[in-house]
Order: structure tokens, then sequence, then C-alpha cells
């Protein structure tokens, strides 16, 4: 038994990033709020770091808070505030300025829901049993390889591709990291999510001809794209 009360642990959790094009706080949660009513099981009441980096001029922070808090989201932090000023906006509202490497995923100090980490001694993890549900798996700086079924409510994250054998149910995100050459390639499309460089599919939107069926996912001019996994 622990003779502490609690344990710190690094972890890795995939974060939502919103990057700021506009000052006006009435502006952007009509924006959230349209990408919210799309996704809702997606977005309603998830965490979400603000980057800011693309802002230029004055912005009343408060409001700005305020007005994304109403859609429902929850700010756990803000990147790419490069602005002094700004900052210290940010840390009064009780926010932390989060600072970023090669835009990668921020990092969380907190205890995950159970995860499968596979060891990151090669270039490509590979997982040879189910992943179930509430299992995340991220292959950091690597490709993932899932040779059974996903089922729902689990979650593959890579940085790389993802191929999987079996059926997948669940979500599948690659290219975590910004990598928009990435794909997604999957022999049984049921996913509940598809995403690939924070660009992303629900289950509604999947192609209704490729659900179930074997199938090959990218990014072409900045556009999710589905093709027949020959």
């Amino acid at each position: 038994m622990s003779q502490t009360p609690i344990e710190l642990k690094g972890s890795s959790f995939t974060l939502s990033v919103i990057h700021l094009h506009h000052t006006q706080p009435e502006v952007v949660s009509q924006a959230l709020q349209d990408k919210i009513d799309q996704a809702p099981a997606f977005l309603k009441n998830a965490p979400v770091v603000l980057n800011v980096s693309s802002l230029n001029g004055a912005v009343n922070w408060k409001e700005m808070q305020q007005a994304i808090a109403a859609t429902g989201l929850r700010i756990v932090g803000v990147s790419g505030c490069k602005d002094d000023a700004l900052k210290r906006m940010i840390t009064r509202a009780g926010l932390p300025v989060l600072s970023e490497g090669k835009e990668s995923k921020p990092q969380a100090e907190a205890l995950p829901e159970p995860i499968v980490q596979a060891a990151e001694a090669s270039k490509t993890r590979i997982i040879n049993t189910p992943v179930r549900s509430g299992q995340q798996i991220y292959a950091r700086n690597a490709d993932l390889i899932v040779t059974s079924s996903v089922s729902a409510g689990a979650e593959l994250v890579a940085d790389g591709n993802i191929h999987i054998y079996g059926t997948m149910r669940g979500r599948a995100l690659a290219g975590a990291s910004g990598d928009r050459d990435c794909q997604i390639f999957c022999t049984s499309l049921s996913a509940e999510l598809v995403s690939i460089a924070g660009e992303y599919w629900i289950m509604d939107q999947l192609p209704a001809e490729f659900f179930g069926k074997a199938a090959r996912l990218c990014l072409q001019d900045g556009v999710l794209t589905i093709k027949t996994l020959l």
C-alpha cells in the first residue's frame, strides 16, 4: 500500500486546440457554437486549449473567456501567447499559459482513464489484443498498428499513421502532432470519429458507401478524404 495519499505522474492526453483569429468574443462564440452543433457528441463539454498566436489587436480577455465558457467548452490552458500584457491577463483569470514545442499536444499532469501505452523503442507500435471501451492507445512519434478490433468508446492516437486490421468502432486520431501527410487504414470502418491532424468526421459524416467497408482516409488540399482500401 502506498505511504502517501497521492501519486503524481506524467501522462499524455489528446486535447482539441482552438486557434483564435478574431478578437470579438461574440463572433468567436457563434463560430464555436456552429462547430459544436455539427459534432455535439465530440465537442459538448470538451476540454480545450486556446491558441492566441494569431490574435492582433486588443482583446477583452474576461469577455472572451466568458463567451467561450458559455458554449460549454472547458478551457484548460492557453498557448501561443507572446504578448506579456495578455499573459498577465490570462494568468489573473486563473488559466495556465502553456508553452509548446513543435506544436505538439499539451501535456497534462493528471491520471487518465485506463491507458494501454505501447513501448517507445521502435517507430511502429503494434497492438495484438482487442482495444476495449475506455482504453486509449497513444503511439508517440510513431505509426500505430492494431491487429484486432477496436470497441466503441476506445481511442487510438498516433503522431503517425494508424492501421486497424479488425473492426473499428472507436475513435482514430492520426497525425496528432500536426503531420497532415498521415493516413488512416481500416479493414472495417464503423468509427465513432476519425481525425487527421485535427480535421475530423464523426460517424454521421462518414459516407454511407464506406461504412463497414475497407477504407483509407487522408487529407487532400486540407480536406479529409476517404477512398477504397485496395
